[in-house]
């Protein structure tokens, strides 16, 4: 009986520690949060492990009482996401940024405080790599704010405010500015607003200890007229930046001069077949950390773009492969470049593709995973 009770106890130490070794590996798997664009307790931000080997999400929690989280950002040190809030999202009312507090590697948060974005629709959030200012760009609206973060991460009133001004030569969706995407540069010390209204990318000079911003000069670049600029991003050598077309279906290549932050337009390519006759709108894009791809979202043709990026910049159509729901919204790439993540909105999933790490192809890895109106995909390593 006494051998029988050692033994016993043996077995259960064993359990134990293998138990304890499993949660400990689980609790080093990045989490992926996506946010629900809905209203009331149906709006959200969902934290998922993400198992890098196989693609697989598992949910851990879910953040509730966060209305319309349209776009969500994380700190670079992994302890705080700010998110859009806005109980009517594009209405009169202008809308919220509100700031939370990870729990460790939980997936659980804690609401600090919420500012007025001071526009509505707010649609992008940005924050710089010393984590002490967020941008937000306001669609409707069409202006750009910056906001100081305070020690604890919650935020204070804006610093800085800008309203755009102007038309291009949509009369349906060109009519007034409408700044869509509010990205810093690789060296901190510019953003940019790409604004769809305007067809233009406004440059600023950025502060960030104080979330002071000023116009660049000169304040602007144009994009093709009646390309509607959506989103933007630089490639990793922080040589050039890639303007996705939300109206135009293409992407843009600009040569960016890191003295002067200016940008030089080089190249503008289809993101859909030649063949293709309907109606699409673009959404956003993402480049691989390596510098070797960019894929870009269609909503509409439902798709995703992929192209090989050359030594100088320009692009090369691989292919377009359908992006399994309806509305591709957001992109996320995860696994040091081996996934690609898709929200697609209206088609309440998160697709995840594995892409080949010597021709870009996109395959996709199981069936999607149904979450409500995923919106925004952020990734915490």
């Amino acid at each position: 009986m006494f051998l029988f009770r050692v033994r016993f106890c043996y077995l259960l130490m064993v359990i134990a520690m293998l138990s304890h070794s499993v949660s400990s590996a689980q609790s080093r798997d990045p989490l992926v949060f996506v946010s629900s664009f809905a209203a009331g307790d149906s709006g959200g931000i969902q934290a998922y492990r993400l198992d890098e080997a196989t693609g697989s999400l598992t949910p851990v929690h879910r953040t509730t009482g966060v209305e319309h989280p349209f776009f969500i950002v994380l700190s670079k040190d992994g302890r705080f996401l700010y998110s859009i809030h806005a109980k009517t999202f594009g209405g009169a009312e202008a809308e919220q940024v509100a700031a939370y507090a990870l729990n460790g590697r939980t997936g659980e948060m804690t609401l600090l405080n919420r500012q007025s974005t001071r526009g509505t629709a707010s649609c992008y959030l940005e924050i710089d790599a010393t984590g002490k200012t967020v941008l937000v760009a306001n669609y409707s609206t069409g202006n750009v704010a910056a906001f100081p973060v305070q020690a604890d991460g919650s935020l204070a009133e804006a610093a800085s405010f800008f309203q755009h001004a102007g038309s291009s030569v949509d009369p349906a969706r060109q009519k007034g500015p409408y700044a869509h995407c509010f990205v810093i540069s690789p060296d901190n010390r510019f953003a940019f607003a790409a604004d769809l209204g305007l067809d233009q990318v406004l440059g600023y000079r950025l502060e960030p200890a104080t979330a002071k911003l000023t116009p660049n000069q000169p304040p602007f670049v144009k994009t093709p007229a009646g390309a509607g600029p959506r989103h933007l991003t630089f490639s990793p050598n922080g040589k050039h930046v890639y303007v996705i077309n939300e109206l135009k279906n293409s992407v843009s290549l600009f040569d960016y001069a890191t003295e002067s932050g200016t940008l030089t337009e080089r190249q503008t390519i289809s993101t859909l077949p030649a063949d293709f006759a309907g109606t699409s709108h673009c959404a956003d894009l993402k480049i691989t950390p390596n510098g070797k791809f960019l894929y870009g979202t269609n909503r509409g043709h439902d798709s995703i773009a992929a192209y090989r990026i050359g030594d100088d910049g320009t692009l090369t159509l691989i292919g377009i492969t359908p992006s399994l729901g309806k509305g591709p919204q957001n992109l996320l790439i995860a696994g040091n470049g081996t996934l690609l993540l898709c929200a697609n909105l209206p088609g309440n999933n998160i697709a995840v593709f594995q892409m080949d790490g010597s021709t870009g192809e996109l395959k996709a890895v199981g069936a999607p995973i149904q979450q409500s109106s995923p919106a925004c995909i952020r990734l915490l390593p």
